[in-house]
């Protein structure tokens, strides 16, 4: 069975680069309904001002 490549042991990392990827996560940049409630919240500010126009 093969080894683990040098410095994958968590307890060989560095304590910052630790940091930096518990903060990264693994959420992604945007959730999906995000966008699709800004488009949604676009559309209607563009309904309500031709409205008003």
């Amino acid at each position: 069975m093969a080894a683990d490549p040098p410095g994958t042991d968590p307890s060989d990392q560095n304590p910052r680069e630790r940091d930096l990827e518990r903060r990264a996560g693994g959420g992604g940049a945007m959730s999906p309904w995000l966008i699709i409630g800004c488009i949604i919240f676009l559309g209607l500010g563009v309904y309500v001002a031709s409205a008003l126009l």
